[in-house]
């Protein structure tokens, strides 16, 4: 049986970590894992070096440019709780009801509160928004927060969210979060990272991947349920349908 969320957070209140700090664990994380596939790739004349879903070339689409999502995703066989569903190949519009948030948030709701916590007890409050994420998402969070608190925590808390995400899967080497997002229509991205969040960013990502990335702060702030309720459900808005401790 998993922890619930505030028993999770009871057991990391002794951690005193900053966003800041998780998200320097996070660039390096990644700035490693880039080296490790420029290694990997080095020599290789098929490989073109950019990663398929990044803030430089997002386009997270095969060769024939169509999306390659896999509807049935890695196994979840592992001990934890089932998904609450795997994404399949999503070519509508975006969801304005599905969300992704990048490791940093996800280790930071955990680890610091504040407005990651915020952001993310609007998806816990409400059971109509979703969370989708990949495996390499998630074990992004789940390094940052064994390296920043200990590794029993990180356990339980990926426990936790395997049984809460839309469950997505994208080709090695791509940005865990944008492709995360874009396999699984996702309409929005939280991120501490500025390279992510500005508005030159978010310009250049428009043309290949159809969402916003907001910092925690801002989707807290901007996220109206009220009014978001409508367009993906009949009726009125009910109010909050979960608590988001739970």
């Amino acid at each position: 049986m998993t922890d619930s969320w505030g028993e999770l957070y009871d057991r990391a209140r002794e951690h005193d970590v900053s966003p800041a700090a998780i998200g320097e664990s996070l660039e390096r994380r990644r700035a490693e894992a880039g080296e490790a596939e420029r290694d990997d790739t080095a020599g290789d004349p098929d490989a073109d070096g950019q990663s398929a879903a990044s803030p430089d070339g997002p386009s997270a689409a095969s060769d024939d440019g169509q999306s390659t999502a896999s509807a049935d995703g890695p196994s979840a066989d592992d001990g934890a709780d089932p998904p609450r569903a795997d994404a399949g190949v999503d070519d509508g519009p975006p969801n304005p009801a599905r969300i992704v948030a990048d490791a940093d948030v996800l280790a930071a709701d955990l680890l610091a509160g504040g407005a990651a916590r915020e952001a993310l007890d609007h998806v816990r409050r409400h059971d109509w928004v979703e969370l989708a994420a990949s495996d390499p998402l998630l074990e992004d969070a789940e390094a940052l927060v064994a390296e920043r608190a200990d590794a029993g925590l990180a356990a339980a808390h990926r426990a936790r969210l395997e049984g809460e995400r839309i469950r997505v899967d994208h080709p090695a080497g791509d940005h865990p979060a944008l492709a995360s997002a874009y396999r699984s229509g996702a309409a929005h991205v939280l991120s501490f990272d500025e390279g992510l969040t500005s508005t030159t960013a978010n310009l250049s990502l428009r043309p290949r991947v159809d969402v916003s990335v907001r910092s925690p702060d801002a989707f807290a702030r901007l996220f109206d349920p009220e009014r978001l309720y409508p367009s993906v459900a009949d009726g009125e808005y009910p109010g909050p349908d979960r608590d988001p401790r739970a």
